[in-house]
C-alpha cells in the first residue's frame, strides 16, 4: 500500500507525534493553518468517512477519535475553543486517503471557514 499515513503509523516516515494508542495517532500537520493544527487518524487504514460502515466498529472508532481529540485538546491548553473538521473525498477537500481528523486552534476561528 502506497499510503502516507499507513508510512507514518507504521515509522517509515517520521512525524512529530502528540499522541498514540493501540488505536490511533496523531501528530503535526506539516502545513499548519494555525498555531496548532494536528492530525488524528486511525492506525487501520480506512480511506475516508463515506468508507466507514454503520457497525458497531466503525461506530466505536470514530468515538475513540473524538475521545483523543478532547484529550490532545485538553493537553495542548485549547479551552478557549477549536475546530475539529473532517474532509471527506476529493470535492469534500481530502487529499490523503486515509481517514483523519484536523484539530485546529491557538486562535479565533472565522466562520464561513471557506
Amino acid at each position: 500500500m502506497d499510503c502516507l499515513f499507513c508510512k507514518i503509523v507504521s515509522g517509515e516516515i517520521p512525524a512529530r507525534k502528540v499522541f498514540e494508542d493501540e488505536v490511533a495517532i496523531a501528530f503535526h500537520d506539516i502545513h499548519p493553518q494555525a498555531p496548532v493544527h494536528l492530525l488524528i487518524l486511525p492506525r487501520k487504514h480506512v480511506a475516508s468517512l463515506a468508507q466507514l460502515a454503520s457497525t458497531e466498529e466503525d461506530r466505536n472508532l470514530l468515538g475513540h477519535l473524538l475521545d483523543a481529540v478532547k484529550r490532545i485538546a485538553d493537553e495542548q491548553h485549547l479551552g478557549h475553543g477549536y475546530r475539529t473538521v473532517i474532509n471527506t473525498g476529493a470535492d469534500g477537500g481530502q487529499t490523503v486517503d486515509h481517514l483523519h481528523l484536523h484539530l485546529l486552534g491557538g486562535r479565533a476561528m472565522g466562520w464561513p471557514p471557506g
